[in-house]
């Protein structure tokens, strides 16, 4: 695992296979709510935007994602009384795009793709400072 500083904020990497980079979400979500960033990342999941690019996002790259119920998501997502976790969209789905691991080192990680989209609505500034902030870890990693 590594940690990069974006704006003044250590925000956990780590890799799964040689090409997935996962970004700590939980990590993201401190910049907006120090203590309660799982309620940051829950408001995220419960817009109807964020639950289609999930879906077409593990469509493209998980070809065991359970489409009917991400159909039952997406016909929720929006109500008011929808309420959306990772762990939930995880085990319901069959999701590899996000990771939410439990104990101490835990937190909710995101493929990089996702996490850079989470980025954007937290704030985009952070998103772009989270870019560049990548961009250098990876180019550092490259050259050694």
């Amino acid at each position: 695992m590594e940690k990069m500083n974006v704006h003044g904020r250590d925000i956990s990497v780590t890799s799964y296979s040689q090409s997935d980079d996962y970004i700590s979400i939980t990590d993201i979500a401190k910049h907006k709510d120090e203590k309660n960033p799982r309620f940051i990342i829950q408001n995220w999941m419960r817009n109807r935007n964020t639950v289609e690019f999930l879906g077409l996002w593990e469509l493209l790259n998980n070809p065991n994602f359970n489409r009917i119920e991400f159909d039952t998501f997406r016909m929720q997502a929006g109500i008011n009384s929808f309420v959306l976790t990772p762990q939930k969209w995880i085990d319901a789905t069959g999701a590899v795009g996000i990771i939410s691991k439990a104990g101490r080192y835990g937190g909710t990680y995101a493929h990089k793709e996702i996490a850079f989209e989470f980025a954007s609505w937290v704030s985009v500034e952070f998103k772009l400072y989270l870019v560049k902030e990548f961009d250098r870890l990876k180019q550092a990693c490259f050259c050694q």
